[in-house]
């Protein structure tokens, strides 16, 4: 299964979700997930480093890849079935490399916040993606979420983005998503986290490979 996590704005929280999503599946789930690192930063790619340096356990494996080694790297991993593999995308539209991407993707998690740059660039995404892979389920996951803050926007985004899927419980802004890791969730964020994930799992995930 192939899960892929994009937004074209930078900064939507896309790398933290992929994180999120991996340490669920493994540590939650039980899943065998591999994690692709296609983002230009690479940020994931560098805390898996890191952390193998201090020795800690490894949940998953991430490969730092680009857009153009991914149909020959999907080739080998499909192969196992009950394998789910979690791309983290670059944010951008305009590489003719993420057309099979898309195409490919059996699921498709879009973080995104409530103002007006990062809803027009969530509409652009959500616009291509739907041409390439019409019938793919997508996700979007309100992030950084303050709880103290009235969006104004907030329902006339909504409207716009249940034309293309379907909303997620919100995520919170807390400082305790800076200590996620390759390895680890902090348990104070399973609260947050579980009501974005254990109803997706349930009803597109759990039965892949099974």
């Amino acid at each position: 299964m192939l899960i892929i996590i994009g937004n074209q704005k930078g900064g939507a929280g896309k790398s933290t979700l992929t994180l999120l999503l991996a340490n669920f599946l493994t540590l939650v789930k039980k899943r065998k997930v591999t994690v692709i690192d296609m983002d230009y930063q690479q940020s994931l790619a560098q805390k898996y480093e890191k952390a193998k340096i201090l020795d800690n356990t490894e949940l998953y494996e991430v490969i730092a890849a680009g857009l153009e080694h991914f149909p020959s790297m999907f080739a080998v991993l499909s192969q196992s079935p009950e394998h789910i593999v979690i791309i983290d995308l670059p944010g951008k539209l305009d590489d003719d490399g993420l057309m099979p991407v898309f195409a490919s993707a059996d699921l498709v998690f879009c973080p995104f916040s409530y103002d007006e740059l990062s809803f027009d660039s969530t509409i652009l995404f959500s616009v291509v993606l739907k041409k390439i892979n019409k019938d793919v389920p997508v996700f979007f996951v309100p992030n950084r979420v303050k709880g103290n803050v009235k969006y104004e926007t907030q329902t006339e985004v909504e409207q716009q983005l249940i034309r293309f899927g379907s909303l997620t419980a919100p995520i919170s802004d807390r400082v305790d998503f800076q200590r996620t890791s390759t390895f680890q969730t902090p348990l104070a964020l399973y609260p947050i986290i579980l009501p974005v994930f254990e109803t997706i799992y349930e009803s597109h995930i759990g039965l892949s490979g099974t």
